[in-house]
């Protein structure tokens, strides 16, 4: 049975509703769960598919890729990326968050919905959320990085938004630059065009990323699509 959103995003809304009806959180979890179609949540929990973890995503992802990540609003998409930035710290490497659209808070947050703290990773994770941010700015604020380094950038569409800011192309071109010489891993999140249509299609592709300004996605050696509590990951031939 496929869920209504990731595994992680049903927890949160779980959380959420524990405190609206006031509720102790195994309540809510089992509230949630029969309303994805299951008699508690340790059904729901022992019947989920792994391969909706960002655990296996990370497991495809090597040194000097860069990918995409896309999905409708909701999807899951920043939680699916902050997973990957624990799943790289997890495993000795370090991590960054370069966001124009959440705050440093709203990136706590996201460890916290994880069930994870973001002060656990001091020293290994850095969140910029400065209206500066562009590839150049990645760049030199991880110019001397080790190899591995998970870089997350949130969100794809806003990079040029800044008219003094370079073409989006340059910039996507710039970070693939940047993944490969630093052997880093760059996961650019992408909005999803909303002319895409669920009954064509479990899943948008390419074909749907919003594109405000041109841009070659064949660029990305790897793309990742939400959709449904889904995940499907295409990569280059």
């Amino acid at each position: 049975m496929r869920l209504s959103a990731p595994i992680y995003v049903l927890k949160q809304q779980a959380k959420a509703l524990s405190r609206q009806d006031k509720v102790r959180l195994h309540v809510a979890l089992d509230r949630i769960a029969v309303r994805e179609g299951f008699n508690a949540w340790s059904q729901l929990s022992a019947s989920w598919q792994p391969e909706q973890t960002s655990t296996v995503l990370f497991s495809q992802l090597r040194a000097g890729d860069l990918v995409l990540i896309g999905a409708r609003p909701g999807q899951g998409k920043t939680l699916l990326a902050v997973g990957l930035a624990v799943d790289a710290m997890v495993h000795g490497n370090r991590a960054a968050f370069f966001t124009l659209d959440f705050t440093e808070s709203d990136v706590a947050k996201c460890f916290a919905a994880l069930d994870k703290d973001i002060s656990e990773f001091s020293g290994l994770f850095l969140v910029d959320a400065s209206e500066q941010i562009c590839a150049a700015h990645i760049a030199s604020r991880l110019r001397s990085v080790p190899p591995k380094t998970l870089v997350v950038v949130d969100y794809l569409q806003l990079l040029d938004q800044n008219r003094n800011h370079p073409p989006l192309m340059d910039q996507i071109l710039e970070l693939k630059h940047f993944a490969l010489a630093t052997q880093a891993i760059v996961v650019c999140l992408s909005q999803i065009s909303r002319s895409y249509d669920l009954a064509a299609k479990p899943y948008p592709d390419l074909a749907d990323v919003r594109l405000p300004n041109p841009l070659d996605l064949s660029l990305f050696n790897k793309a990742c699509f939400l959709n449904n509590g889904g995940m499907q990951l295409l990569v280059e031939s």
